[in-house]
């Protein structure tokens, strides 16, 4: 149903919108949109480093001194 909308439809749903709607809404709303996806972005970033973190600190050579000379 959706792949037949087009261009001329899709001009017609955004003045549509637009009118019900004011710009002064949608453009505030398009700064939430906007805002979202950055802290979004953030967190996806921050869980990364946190993983790298993760994997840095198991990778610690945590053997006694005194056993390894023993090797």
């Amino acid at each position: 149903m959706l792949n037949n909308i087009g261009l001329p439809g899709l001009l017609l749903i955004a003045v549509v919108v637009l009118v019900l709607f004011g710009r002064g809404k949608i453009s505030s709303l398009m700064g939430e949109v906007g805002k979202g996806i950055t802290a979004f972005k953030k967190g996806v970033d921050e869980g990364k480093q946190e993983i790298e973190d993760d994997k840095a600190a198991s990778a610690r050579d945590v053997t006694p001194e005194d056993e390894k000379d023993k090797v």
